[in-house]
């Protein structure tokens, strides 16, 4: 008896577990004026099944959204959709020093704007933004969760802007524009930049701090890239070395006159300078590059693996058609 009262509550939890998913909306719309399904876009996140494996679609109307979202683990398979890039701004004004209500201080990672814990998730035509200022780590969008995309989407703040968190993750960044001041692009993700704007703002050094495991054989890489700033001439690095097997590769990349003759940058432990790999190829600049021996020029050979199929372990997102 005790064992079918068990088999019973499995069976009537599952059964509401699968009119829960067969009952939820394929799309969901958030406009602060009311006119949507919901006022606030964690609200919408909330109202996403756990587990689902179908794609729920949230198309978010223009408009300044303040609020610490957070897209929980097993809310998976979720895509964001903003009527306009510009005009569709997630924000909130977090900064590593803050003291939470303990006293103690939130932490980088606790700073972030728009945490991801979600597997499979999309972005389209979206800000997101740390609007705490120059007031030192300050994160817009800490994603740790695997497999995101990312498509004509801006992330702005100072340091810290954009935390690619997960170990042994992957993530792609297509058609996007990231600014910030120091290590604005930082983490242990693997993870590709297609046709990105990079940045680089006054006050700043370090366009990026890899952190990847030993355990990984990509990194970071930029394809196709620009790179440009208010900074000044020269004022900038490609990376540094955030972790000792911090993987970094710009593939024809446009530095134009913000990036250094070096190049690139050790940071306190010299030791980390034969664990890392920092590599170019066919970088274009308005500055004759002096690069550091430890750094690499690809031969073609080696520039024809960074494929996304290869960096990526063949996951390979199509571009959103909206």
């Amino acid at each position: 008896m005790k064992f079918l009262n068990k088999l019973g509550l499995s069976i009537v939890t599952l059964l509401l577990v699968i009119v829960s998913i067969a009952s939820a909306k394929d799309k969901i719309v958030v406009a602060q004026d009311g006119s949507g399904d919901y006022r606030t876009v964690q609200e919408a996140v909330n109202a996403v099944p756990d587990h689902s494996t179908k794609t729920v679609t949230i198309f978010i109307k223009n408009g300044t959204y303040k609020e610490k979202l957070t897209v929980p683990e097993g809310k998976n398979h979720i895509t964001m959709i903003g009527e306009s890039r510009d005009k569709t701004i997630l924000t909130y004004d977090d900064f590593a020093s803050k003291p939470d209500a303990a006293g103690k201080n939130i932490g980088t990672s606790g700073s972030s704007s728009v945490f991801i814990f979600g597997d499979d998730f999309t972005a389209v035509n979206i800000t997101f933004q740390n609007s705490a200022g120059p007031v030192g780590q300050a994160v817009a969008m800490r994603v740790t969760g695997t497999r995101a995309y990312f498509q004509n989407c801006a992330f702005l703040g100072f340091q810290d802007t954009l935390y690619t968190h997960g170990f042994g993750t992957v993530e792609f960044y297509r058609d996007c524009y990231i600014e910030g001041t120091v290590d604005f692009i930082f983490g242990a993700a693997t993870s590709w930049f297609e046709n990105c704007s990079i940045f680089c703002k006054k006050g700043g050094g370090y366009a990026s701090a890899a952190a990847q495991p030993d355990s990984v054989k990509y990194g970071y890489v930029f394809n196709n890239c620009h790179l440009s700033g208010d900074a000044a001439p020269q004022a900038f690095a490609l990376g540094r070395p955030w972790r000792p097997y911090a993987k970094t590769v710009y593939i024809n990349c446009d530095l134009g006159d913000r990036i250094s003759a070096k190049g690139w940058q050790e940071w306190s432990n010299e030791k980390d300078l034969s664990t890392t790999y920092y590599a170019e190829y066919k970088s274009k600049s308005t500055v004759t590059p002096q690069r550091p021996a430890w750094t690499h020029q690809l031969t073609d050979a080696e520039a024809a693996v960074y494929t996304p199929a290869n960096v990526l372990g063949g996951w390979v997102p199509k571009v959103v058609k909206l």
